[in-house]
């Protein structure tokens, strides 16, 4: 594991090697993690979350894997994004599921906000990928207008993206396709050049 400090991560040292970096915000529980590092041992996850039992669950359900290209870190994503991350060090981005705080007077909470996404996107290197997947339809409103109309990133799909096939389901997503409530897929890259 991963403490948030006051230094640049390495991922050359955490992981022993150079490769792309995902970041995951909000693993949860981990299996969405897991599956997804074992289908690309080619790229290296920092995963992030603030929940302990769901970091401790993640870091279990990756040794019983044998999957050795993920490394977690329990804390908050903005300090993380702060403190920790470079310019253009990220090959890409993951937010499944954020918390949706659906009370009106609650969603200033929200994660996928235009503050947090100027934030994040210079940690994103040129070509790479902001993925974000919700069920909550206001809010999945919310994150594609505020990827899509960041001067930085470009949205190939103007509009939602279709599901991915290789993105795999959720508990979250399995509730809500239950529920009646279909999946939203936002995928925007960060432009090259000027």
């Amino acid at each position: 594991m991963i403490p948030i400090r006051d230094t640049a991560l390495d991922p050359v040292r955490e992981f022993g090697r150079a490769a792309p970096v995902v970041l995951e915000i909000g693993s949860g529980m981990g299996r969405t993690t897991v599956v997804q590092a074992a289908a690309d041992p080619s790229t290296d996850i920092v995963a992030v979350d603030v929940h302990t039992p769901g970091v401790a669950t993640l870091l279990a359900e990756a040794e019983r894997a044998d999957v050795s290209n993920v490394r977690v870190v329990l804390g908050d994503a903005v300090d993380l994004i702060e403190q920790m991350l470079r310019p253009d060090m990220l090959a890409g981005v993951r937010i499944y599921y954020p918390d949706p705080w659906p009370k009106i007077r609650h969603r200033k909470r929200r994660l996928v906000q235009q503050d947090f996404v100027d934030l994040l996107v210079p940690m994103v290197a040129p070509g790479g990928f902001i993925h974000c997947a919700t069920d909550v339809v206001d809010y999945a409103d919310q994150i594609l207008a505020v990827l899509s109309g960041h001067p930085e990133l470009h949205n190939a799909y103007d509009g939602f993206a279709p599901r991915p096939p290789d993105r795999p389901m959720t508990k979250f997503e399995a509730r809500g396709l239950a529920e009646g409530r279909p999946s939203l897929d936002v995928c925007v890259t960060r432009r090259v050049g000027p």
